[in-house]
């Protein structure tokens, strides 16, 4: 009885409270809360959302990659006086440094947690503009690159990289590249408490106290004076997500794919621009284009067409989680599934095609993986695939 009416007691105390932010390097909710902004570091939360067991599975919203605080209406996402205007830290190519986070002692609901390096500069950039809050696409944009450049505990030679006790085999979030607390409900070091098994109080929180929660990641090959270091801890427990950023620069890596010109058209995106070498030069760089994927494929009745991919927008290749088609131009002499997306500019990735039965049973396509990069272009402007046909 005794264990069942302290679960419930959290329970409770979930309904009202976040509990958990990034502490080392310094994200700009600790900043945040070092400047007497914030009140509650621990608050910022994205909820209610669907946080398990598809880590993958919630859109940020509002919340973005660096997280949205309602208790105090602070939006990390944009710089302020007191973060974001500079590095916090600056790591190397190759480092293998220690990431720290604090989780309340109230508010220790287990899960996964994970880190990320957006390698697109044009998307970075975004969040480093004074003045500028990202729109929620731009920040779902953004938070899709932070997956696709995810740090993997496996990285780094040593490290303990388990599975989560609370994930069965088969489900989604059974995996060990994420990093992962221990199991929610056990007797002893129980959560995301249990990683460090940590004295009360080790990190600071507003709430109940806190403990630090510390995992070593391996620094990419990139380089970049100015980007961002994502955390995201999926809740088990609660249908919440905890979203901060961290910001920092790299150096020794290879040179970024895309330029640092963001945050000058979103200055002058309202007066008109010249150049000696181009009449178009008030062109201002898209941070998203809508792709479309043209297929012919021929299928009967009861039968459906998704795309899956390398990338999370497109399923991790899981096909429980690609994108449909549409068969609206579909016709016998041009059997043709459609879609468009919205992708972030930069982005390379591999695709296939594959059929679902109506009894639910997949087919894939044979040969070898598609592959696609999303170019530069101008916000206004889209792009085509060239026309696929079923292999």
């Amino acid at each position: 009885m005794k264990t069942l009416f302290a679960l419930a007691a959290s329970n409770l105390l979930t309904a009202v409270y976040g509990h958990g932010y990034l502490t080392i390097p310094a994200s700009r909710t600790r900043l945040g809360f070092e400047a007497g902004i914030d009140t509650c570091p621990e608050c910022s939360i994205l909820e209610p959302v669907s946080a398990w067991p598809d880590l993958y599975a919630a859109p940020v919203g509002r919340s973005g990659p660096c997280g949205y605080n309602a208790r105090v209406s602070v939006d990390y996402n944009t710089p302020s006086d007191n973060w974001g205007n500079e590095p916090v830290v600056s790591y190397s190519s190759g480092d293998i440094v220690d990431i720290q986070w604090c989780v309340d002692n109230n508010g220790d609901h287990g899960g996964m947690f994970t880190y990320g390096i957006c390698q697109n500069q044009t998307l970075v950039d975004l969040f480093l503009t004074p003045g500028y809050i990202p729109t929620n696409d731009e920040k779902q944009a953004a938070e899709d690159c932070f997956f696709d450049g995810e740090l993997s505990c496996l990285d780094v030679s040593g490290q303990t990289c388990g599975y989560n006790p609370d994930c069965a085999s088969g489900e989604a979030c059974y995996r060990n590249d994420w990093f992962t607390c221990n199991a929610f409900a056990a007797s002893s070091n129980r959560g995301c408490q249990g990683v460090d098994g940590a004295a009360l109080n080790s990190c600071t929180t507003t709430i109940s106290g806190g403990y630090t929660v510390t995992k070593k990641i391996k620094i990419p090959d990139y380089n970049s004076d100015h980007t961002l270091l994502r955390m995201r801890w999926n809740s088990f427990q609660t249908g919440q997500v905890y979203l901060h950023c961290a910001d920092i620069s790299i150096g020794g890596g290879s040179s970024p794919t895309t330029t640092s010109s963001i945050s000058s058209s979103i200055s002058s995106s309202t007066t008109s621009s010249s150049s000696t070498s181009s009449s178009t030069s008030s062109c201002t760089p898209a941070t998203t284009l809508p792709v479309t994927f043209n297929a012919k494929i021929t299928t009967t009745y009861g039968e459906n067409v998704y795309l899956v991919g390398s990338t999370t927008q497109l399923g991790s290749w899981a096909p429980s989680s690609g994108i449909a088609l549409s068969a609206a131009g579909y016709t016998t002499s041009n059997p043709l599934w459609s879609v468009t997306l919205n992708l972030a500019v930069g982005t390379s990735f591999e695709y296939k095609y594959v059929k679902k039965e109506a009894d639910g049973s997949i087919v894939w396509e044979s040969g070898s993986n598609r592959a696609y990069t999303v170019s530069a272009g101008c916000t206004g402007a889209s792009a085509t695939t060239k026309a696929d046909t079923w292999q």
